[in-house]
């Protein structure tokens, strides 16, 4: 029986990875792993053992984009359902209230940048290579881009990465916000492993209200207000609370895993 071209394992404690296998096809996306993604995603929802998620690729590689040959020859309503499809995945990554960390390995490019997007923090190799290819191949960026890039880099440098089309390393990534850690290339995934089990210490619920908010945000400051006393009503009444304030108290780091504070 051949692997599944989307792997899921436990490298750390709390923490989940996702990585695409096809080494091959340089881990291209092609509906295979757009399905693999999905029916995992939808597994690990369910998992309340999993407080933070790793995404990245096999062999250093984190993926050469979507599968473009399985892109051609496609009716109107075939292209449209592979979009449809795009946007299941997205939406998942997006709505996930877990902590995503990103591993930017050797060549992420096209969807794999926009898959990166929408992670919490991204970690990159000092000589990787982030590729935005849509233009010079005839389509328009997907899989969220023209929303997620801008809120990342600002809208002059968006604008300049998608229409140059010149490779970004890591160094200049990091320089430009696109990337929030740049570490030796043979360090990356374990460095995002490891920042995935810092972030999988945070308090689950009031970080899951934060990343909602960041990721749709206000269009008032009175509708603000309104979603601050409605989140902070249910922490202060919260079980994060009462440890966080024990741990205070009592001069010592928080555990939002055990909350020995509940039990004081």
């Amino acid at each position: 029986m051949s692997e599944p071209v989307v792997l899921l394992d436990h490298p750390a404690p709390r923490v989940a990875r996702l990585r695409i296998n096809r080494p091959a096809q340089r881990n291209a996306i092609d509906e295979a792993v757009r399905q693999g993604f999905i029916d995992r995603l939808d597994a690990l929802v369910r998992d309340a053992s999993v407080r933070a998620l790793v995404i990245g690729g096999v062999q250093g590689v984190f993926s050469a984009g979507g599968d473009v040959p399985s892109m051609l020859g496609l009716s109107e309503a075939q292209a449209r359902a592979r979009l449809g499809h795009v946007q299941q995945v997205c939406q998942r990554v997006a709505d996930l209230r877990l902590p995503v960390v990103a591993a930017m390995e050797g060549v992420t490019a096209g969807a794999a940048v926009g898959l990166s997007l929408l992670a919490d923090r991204i970690v990159i190799g000092r000589e990787a290579r982030v590729l935005f290819p849509f233009l010079k191949i005839g389509l328009v960026p997907d899989w969220g881009q023209l929303l997620t890039l801008p809120r990342r880099v600002g809208l002059p440098v968006a604008r300049r990465l998608l229409c140059g089309g010149e490779p970004v390393r890591g160094e200049e990534a990091l320089r430009l916000g696109l990337a929030d850690e740049l570490c030796e290339d043979a360090q990356v995934m374990d460095r995002a492993v490891a920042l995935a089990g810092e972030l999988a210490l945070l308090p689950a619920e009031p970080f899951a209200r934060m990343k909602q908010r960041l990721q749709h945000p206000s269009a008032t400051l009175a509708e603000e207000l309104q979603r601050d006393q409605d989140d902070q009503a249910a922490c202060l009444l919260g079980a994060d609370f009462r440890e966080g304030f024990s741990a205070f108290r009592e001069k010592r780091a928080p555990d939002f895993i055990h909350r020995p504070g509940d039990r004081a």
